[in-house]
């Protein structure tokens, strides 16, 4: 038993502290809300579970259709390491306002402490308002009582990267690494499933009631990655109707196809699903029998492992975001 079609899920949509509205007003998200923060676009992560919205199978959760289609949804390989467990969590995040100074365990700190993965990241910046800017990692050799000195003094920026972006840059996020998305940034988010984040810096910012939301700076001081990177942004080439690897790392592969012209995809050399995210344009996915589905900027879709052959064909120059978990 196989699914033979392309599934979109109904987008989760968070509010947040720093939210705001292009999800709606840029990415066609179905919210009359100010503050929307995140848009879970694919989410295995218990309680907030994707829901199918498309096809014969509209309404059922993607754990539903990992336990019933096994390796026909994911793929053998994916099946064998990962069990029920979708292995990944695709998310769209607007910042009207920064984001908390944070970081994310390793994989063996997260299973010692909490039961979970640890959560390696990417972000492609899809728009940006003049100056926005992103935090990644530190500028200058430090150490974990320098790092603490300046926690205490409030001076934790003094020692932190922080660049300005443009729309297509990429940005990869190992484990340890400090990161922050700055105000007036909107991006695609690919990581490991895992919802484990370590705060360790909130602009001082109060909620509704006057209080600080909670920092995690003694559990943060084993897992901060302390080294210092020449370039912290990921360069690489786009080629108009091909497919160009971004990143490739042991939990996600993703490449990114800028196109204006019909595109034919065999992925009988994968054994995995395969997600789309159209961070650009439009487009009619054709498969099948002749059938076809559509997606559009601010969209993203599974395609099952059992689903090898299909076309994308534009509307103009569209873009999209190809993620898969490699062999």
């Amino acid at each position: 038993m196989s699914i033979q079609y392309p599934i979109k899920f109904t987008p989760i949509l968070k509010p947040k502290i720093w939210g705001g509205e292009k999800l709606r007003t840029l990415l066609h998200k179905a919210s009359e809300g100010t503050d929307i923060g995140e848009s879970w676009e694919l989410s295995g992560i218990k309680g907030n579970t994707s829901v199918v919205a498309n096809g014969p199978l509209q309404g059922e959760s993607l754990t539903t259709l990992i336990e019933r289609y096994t390796v026909n949804l994911l793929g053998q390989s994916v099946y064998e390491r990962f069990g029920n467990k979708f292995p990944l969590l695709i998310k769209f995040i607007d910042a009207k306002e920064a984001l908390s100074i944070q970081l994310h365990p390793n994989d063996t700190l997260a299973k010692e402490r909490h039961n979970a993965f640890g959560k390696t990241e990417m972000w492609y910046i899809v728009d940006v308002e003049p100056g926005g800017s992103l935090v990644v990692g530190f500028k200058k050799p430090t150490d974990r009582m320098t790092y603490l000195k300046h926690v205490e003094d409030k001076k934790l920026l003094d020692l932190l990267n922080v660049e300005e972006v443009q729309p297509g840059q990429v940005y990869f996020i190992p484990t340890g690494r400090i990161h922050a998305i700055g105000a007036g940034v909107l991006l695609a988010e690919i990581q490991q499933t895992s919802d484990i984040t370590y705060r360790i810096y909130d602009w001082d910012r109060k909620d509704a009631h006057g209080n600080e939301r909670e920092l995690h700076t003694d559990l943060a001081l084993e897992a901060i990655d302390y080294g210092v990177e020449k370039r912290y942004d990921t360069p690489y080439e786009k080629i108009r109707n091909k497919s160009s690897e971004i990143i490739d790392c042991q939990y996600f592969t993703t490449n990114i196809i800028p196109f204006d012209e019909r595109v034919n995809f065999n992925h009988d050399d994968k054994d995995s699903f395969v997600i789309y995210l159209c961070v650009n344009g439009a487009l009619t996915i054709h498969y099948g029998d002749g059938e076809t589905e559509h997606l559009q900027k601010g969209e993203t879709i599974l395609m099952p492992a059992s689903l090898k052959t299909f076309s994308f064909v534009p509307q103009g120059l569209t873009e999209v975001l190809e993620v898969y978990i490699r062999n």
